[in-house]
Protein backbone atom coordinates (compact mmCIF):
# COMPACT_ATOMS: atom_id res chain seq x y z
CA UNK A 1 0.00 0.00 0.00
CA UNK A 2 1.09 3.11 -0.67
CA UNK A 3 0.22 6.55 1.17
CA UNK A 4 0.58 9.61 0.67
CA UNK A 5 0.89 12.11 3.82
CA UNK A 6 -0.06 16.11 3.48
CA UNK A 7 1.40 18.00 6.42
CA UNK A 8 3.32 20.85 6.81
CA UNK A 9 4.39 20.23 10.34
CA UNK A 10 7.91 18.41 10.08
CA UNK A 11 6.85 16.87 13.47
CA UNK A 12 3.38 15.36 12.82
CA UNK A 13 4.80 14.64 9.48
CA UNK A 14 7.71 12.95 10.33
CA UNK A 15 6.37 10.72 13.05
CA UNK A 16 3.45 9.75 10.73
CA UNK A 17 5.70 8.89 8.01
CA UNK A 18 7.84 7.05 10.22
CA UNK A 19 5.19 5.02 11.99
CA UNK A 20 3.45 4.17 8.71
CA UNK A 21 6.76 2.58 7.11
CA UNK A 22 7.58 1.15 10.32
CA UNK A 23 4.50 -1.33 9.57
CA UNK A 24 5.46 -1.66 6.35
CA UNK A 25 3.30 0.64 4.06
CA UNK A 26 5.35 2.97 1.25
CA UNK A 27 5.21 7.03 2.29
CA UNK A 28 5.87 10.12 0.77
CA UNK A 29 5.85 13.36 2.56
CA UNK A 30 4.85 17.02 1.33
CA UNK A 31 4.28 20.35 3.22
CA UNK A 32 2.22 21.72 0.55
CA UNK A 33 -1.31 21.47 -0.07
CA UNK A 34 -0.77 22.58 -3.71
CA UNK A 35 1.71 19.89 -4.78
CA UNK A 36 0.13 17.38 -2.61
CA UNK A 37 -3.13 17.78 -4.81
CA UNK A 38 -0.57 17.41 -8.09
CA UNK A 39 1.07 14.31 -6.38
CA UNK A 40 -1.78 12.52 -5.34
CA UNK A 41 -3.87 13.52 -8.95
CA UNK A 42 -0.67 12.00 -10.51
CA UNK A 43 0.72 9.24 -8.32
CA UNK A 44 -1.55 6.04 -7.57
CA UNK A 45 -1.64 6.57 -3.97
CA UNK A 46 -3.95 3.58 -2.23
CA UNK A 47 -4.43 6.28 0.33
CA UNK A 48 -4.32 9.97 1.67
CA UNK A 49 -3.17 11.49 5.38
CA UNK A 50 -4.58 15.33 4.62
CA UNK A 51 -4.07 18.08 7.19
CA UNK A 52 -6.27 20.62 6.95
CA UNK A 53 -4.43 23.77 7.60
CA UNK A 54 -1.58 23.78 4.81
CA UNK A 55 0.54 26.44 3.54
CA UNK A 56 0.24 26.80 -0.60
CA UNK A 57 -3.58 25.64 -0.26
CA UNK A 58 -5.73 24.83 2.29
CA UNK A 59 -6.62 21.00 2.73
CA UNK A 60 -10.14 21.60 2.88
CA UNK A 61 -10.09 22.95 -0.41
CA UNK A 62 -7.49 19.94 -1.73
CA UNK A 63 -9.91 17.49 -0.42
CA UNK A 64 -12.89 19.14 -2.35
CA UNK A 65 -10.70 19.76 -6.00
CA UNK A 66 -9.83 16.31 -5.10
CA UNK A 67 -13.20 14.86 -4.94
CA UNK A 68 -14.37 17.37 -7.93
CA UNK A 69 -11.78 15.63 -10.67
CA UNK A 70 -12.72 12.35 -9.63
CA UNK A 71 -10.31 11.29 -7.25
CA UNK A 72 -12.09 8.12 -5.34
CA UNK A 73 -9.05 6.70 -2.86
CA UNK A 74 -9.35 7.26 0.88
CA UNK A 75 -8.90 10.33 2.52
CA UNK A 76 -8.21 10.52 6.51
CA UNK A 77 -7.92 14.42 7.53
CA UNK A 78 -5.89 15.13 10.47
CA UNK A 79 -7.62 18.52 12.14
CA UNK A 80 -6.96 20.58 15.33
CA UNK A 81 -11.09 21.10 15.48
CA UNK A 82 -13.08 18.49 17.40
CA UNK A 83 -16.38 20.73 16.79
CA UNK A 84 -19.18 18.49 15.18
CA UNK A 85 -19.37 21.30 12.45
CA UNK A 86 -16.27 21.22 11.73
CA UNK A 87 -16.25 17.47 11.14
CA UNK A 88 -19.34 17.06 9.57
CA UNK A 89 -18.25 20.28 6.84
CA UNK A 90 -15.08 17.51 6.35
CA UNK A 91 -16.78 14.48 5.97
CA UNK A 92 -19.43 16.20 3.41
CA UNK A 93 -16.55 18.10 1.78
CA UNK A 94 -15.29 14.01 0.76
CA UNK A 95 -13.29 12.85 3.79
CA UNK A 96 -13.93 9.09 4.28
CA UNK A 97 -12.16 9.85 8.07
CA UNK A 98 -10.55 11.74 10.12
CA UNK A 99 -8.38 11.88 13.38
CA UNK A 100 -8.03 15.38 15.83
CA UNK A 101 -4.80 16.56 16.85
CA UNK A 102 -3.44 15.54 19.28
CA UNK A 103 -4.09 11.86 18.68
CA UNK A 104 -1.69 8.58 19.65
CA UNK A 105 -0.63 6.69 16.71
CA UNK A 106 -2.16 3.65 17.70
CA UNK A 107 -5.43 5.23 16.85
CA UNK A 108 -4.43 6.73 13.29
CA UNK A 109 -3.09 3.55 12.23
CA UNK A 110 -6.12 1.77 13.30
CA UNK A 111 -8.36 4.13 10.77
CA UNK A 112 -6.07 3.72 7.93
CA UNK A 113 -5.98 -0.12 8.82
CA UNK A 114 -9.22 0.35 8.55
CA UNK A 115 -9.85 2.03 5.27
CA UNK A 116 -7.47 -0.38 3.40
CA UNK A 117 -9.20 -3.31 4.49
CA UNK A 118 -12.19 -1.04 2.42
CA UNK A 119 -10.46 -0.23 -0.06
CA UNK A 120 -9.00 -4.29 -0.72
CA UNK A 121 -12.34 -5.25 -0.38
CA UNK A 122 -13.35 -2.85 -3.60
CA UNK A 123 -10.42 -3.58 -5.87
CA UNK A 124 -8.87 -6.64 -7.64
CA UNK A 125 -5.53 -7.19 -6.24
CA UNK A 126 -4.83 -9.02 -9.70
CA UNK A 127 -3.31 -7.09 -12.56
CA UNK A 128 -2.95 -7.91 -15.98
CA UNK A 129 -1.33 -7.45 -19.25
CA UNK A 130 -1.39 -10.49 -21.97
CA UNK A 131 0.33 -13.33 -20.18
CA UNK A 132 1.68 -11.51 -17.45
CA UNK A 133 0.08 -11.24 -14.04
CA UNK A 134 0.60 -9.67 -10.74
CA UNK A 135 -0.81 -10.46 -7.94
CA UNK A 136 -0.34 -7.32 -5.34
CA UNK A 137 -1.65 -9.31 -1.98
CA UNK A 138 0.68 -12.20 -2.64
CA UNK A 139 3.28 -10.13 -4.42
CA UNK A 140 4.03 -12.69 -6.66
CA UNK A 141 4.50 -12.29 -10.45
CA UNK A 142 3.83 -15.05 -13.03
CA UNK A 143 4.15 -14.66 -16.77
CA UNK A 144 2.47 -17.36 -18.59
CA UNK A 145 3.22 -20.55 -15.91
CA UNK A 146 6.86 -19.31 -15.46
CA UNK A 147 7.16 -17.49 -11.85
CA UNK A 148 9.37 -14.44 -11.99
CA UNK A 149 11.16 -13.13 -8.80
CA UNK A 150 11.50 -9.56 -8.53
CA UNK A 151 13.58 -7.47 -5.82
CA UNK A 152 10.97 -4.61 -3.83
CA UNK A 153 12.17 -1.95 -6.17
CA UNK A 154 11.20 -3.94 -9.64
CA UNK A 155 8.25 -5.10 -8.11
CA UNK A 156 7.20 -1.49 -7.30
CA UNK A 157 8.36 -0.38 -11.14
CA UNK A 158 6.49 -2.85 -12.98
CA UNK A 159 3.33 -2.27 -10.63
CA UNK A 160 3.48 1.16 -11.46
CA UNK A 161 4.00 0.05 -15.29
CA UNK A 162 0.78 -2.12 -15.03
CA UNK A 163 -1.73 0.11 -12.83
CA UNK A 164 -1.28 2.46 -16.13
CA UNK A 165 -1.34 -0.41 -19.28
CA UNK A 166 -0.79 1.51 -22.50
CA UNK A 167 -0.12 4.32 -21.62
CA UNK A 168 3.73 5.82 -21.79
CA UNK A 169 5.09 6.62 -18.04
CA UNK A 170 8.45 9.18 -17.40
CA UNK A 171 11.14 8.37 -15.73
CA UNK A 172 10.28 11.36 -13.67
CA UNK A 173 7.25 10.00 -12.93
CA UNK A 174 8.19 6.22 -12.38
CA UNK A 175 11.36 7.89 -10.17
CA UNK A 176 8.73 9.52 -7.92
CA UNK A 177 6.77 6.27 -7.28
CA UNK A 178 9.19 4.01 -6.62
CA UNK A 179 11.64 5.95 -4.71
CA UNK A 180 9.64 8.99 -3.40
CA UNK A 181 9.38 12.70 -4.87
CA UNK A 182 12.76 13.96 -3.81
CA UNK A 183 14.81 11.60 -5.24
CA UNK A 184 17.45 12.61 -7.69
CA UNK A 185 15.84 12.44 -10.76
CA UNK A 186 19.14 13.22 -12.51
CA UNK A 187 20.03 9.40 -11.47
CA UNK A 188 19.47 6.14 -14.59
CA UNK A 189 18.19 3.79 -11.83
CA UNK A 190 15.08 3.51 -13.72
CA UNK A 191 16.93 2.31 -16.85
CA UNK A 192 18.58 0.04 -14.99
CA UNK A 193 15.58 -1.72 -13.21
CA UNK A 194 13.67 -1.59 -16.69
CA UNK A 195 16.85 -3.43 -18.03
CA UNK A 196 16.22 -6.35 -15.03
CA UNK A 197 12.62 -6.27 -15.61
CA UNK A 198 13.02 -6.75 -19.50
CA UNK A 199 15.75 -9.32 -18.56
CA UNK A 200 13.41 -11.55 -16.40
CA UNK A 201 9.95 -10.69 -18.49
CA UNK A 202 10.71 -11.02 -22.09
CA UNK A 203 13.81 -12.32 -22.52
CA UNK A 204 12.81 -15.87 -24.09
CA UNK A 205 9.03 -14.35 -24.66
CA UNK A 206 7.71 -14.62 -28.45
CA UNK A 207 5.85 -11.14 -27.84
CA UNK A 208 8.34 -8.01 -26.04
CA UNK A 209 5.58 -6.55 -23.54
CA UNK A 210 7.89 -3.35 -22.10
CA UNK A 211 8.90 -0.71 -24.57
CA UNK A 212 10.60 2.33 -24.60
CA UNK A 213 9.50 5.55 -26.14
CA UNK A 214 12.70 7.39 -26.90
CA UNK A 215 12.93 10.25 -24.84
CA UNK A 216 9.21 9.80 -23.28
CA UNK A 217 9.49 6.93 -21.07
CA UNK A 218 8.59 3.16 -20.95
CA UNK A 219 5.08 1.28 -21.79
CA UNK A 220 3.86 -1.91 -20.71
CA UNK A 221 1.50 -3.50 -23.57
CA UNK A 222 0.90 -6.79 -24.83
Amino acid sequence: MKVLVIEDDPTVGQFVKRGLEEQRWSVDLVADGAEGERLARSQPYDLVVLDLRLPGKPGLEVLRDLRAKGFEKPVLVLTAQDQVDAKVTTLRAGADDYVTKPFAFEELLARVEALARRLRALVSPILKVDDLQVDLDAREVTRGDRAIELTPKEFLVLEYLMRHAGRVMSRTLITEYAWGYHFDPGTNIVDVVINHLRKKIDVGAERKLITTVRGVGYVIKG
